[in-house]
């Protein structure tokens, strides 16, 4: 990585647009209308969450443009994407862009968005024919008009969509999430971790379910403010490989391992056989 406090930029699908600038620090009020928007629930099944790290780094070691590296994780995110339901996922999150990762130069923020607006305009079609329903979680209004209108397009022309949620995380940050989902919850009656959840699930869109495994690639072992809340009880598995290395077989060695770890949630494992 390099930077500690930035996720390395990842999944990333490419549409001309300005270069993006350094947004404001402070989040906007949710709306009313955002307050009262509800999401589907998930039916069962694995919730996967990969931090696709290693994409820039993978690249420059190889005398390539970071972007060469953006471009290759794409493809990786594509083949994980098409294999995800077969291997019994049904909720899949991949980390594309930190709210930190403004930090880093425009071009490569802006290159980043640009792959992200592509794969939303080429693959949508396809989402649907198979049963994709795509969500975006993470802040919207720092992205450009055309990113955001292709981003309701896509999520709109998804909803039905009940083989895989995949949520593609975008200018995110799972503190801001929290405060927000905080800043809320006073005026909500059932006080409860539940309807706290419930309301987390509102603050960015695209549901808010417990993950059951969490991958990160590219070496780095730590959440970098992804998904904090969700991930209380999950797995984590950290692979040393950078994203563009990463296979379907990966995934699959993934699956296997945490197939075979004792989940007991605090209890011991005599008390959840019963």
């Amino acid at each position: 990585m390099e930077s500690s406090n930035a996720v390395e930029s990842k999944l990333i699908f490419p549409v001309a647009s300005p270069v993006v600038p350094m947004p404001p620090s402070r989040p906007p009020t949710p709306t009313a209308a955002q307050s009262s928007e509800r999401v589907n629930s998930p039916a069962p099944g694995l919730h996967v969450a990969i931090i696709s790290d290693g994409n820039g780094r993978w690249a420059t070691s190889r005398g390539l443009p970071r972007s060469a590296g953006h471009r290759a994780g794409a493809e990786v995110a594509r083949r994980i994407i098409e294999a995800a339901p077969r291997l019994g996922i049904h909720t899949l999150t991949l980390f594309a862009l930190s709210s930190a990762n403004w930090k880093r130069p425009p071009a490569e923020v802006n290159a980043i968005l640009r792959l992200l607006h592509e794969y939303l305009l080429t693959e949508t079609l396809h989402c649907v024919e198979e049963g994709v329903r795509i969500s975006i979680i993470g802040r919207r209004d720092r992205v450009p008009a055309t990113l955001r209108q292709a981003i309701a397009d896509s999520e709109a022309a998804t909803s039905r969509g009940t083989r895989l949620h995949l949520r593609l995380a975008i200018d995110y940050s799972a503190r801001e999430a929290i405060f927000h989902a905080a800043c809320r919850f006073y005026k909500v009656t059932e006080l409860s971790p539940e309807s706290f959840s419930r309301v987390l699930a509102e603050v960015y869109r695209g549901g808010s379910t417990e993950v059951d495994l969490l991958i990160r690639t590219g070496g780095e072992q730590r959440l970098s403010d992804f998904l904090l809340w969700e991930c209380a009880f999950a797995e984590f598995l950290f692979v040393h490989k950078a994203w563009p290395d990463f296979t379907v077989a990966d995934i699959e060695a993934a699956l296997e391992e945490f197939a075979h770890r004792e989940r007991t949630r605090g209890a011991l494992p005599d008390a959840l056989a019963g």
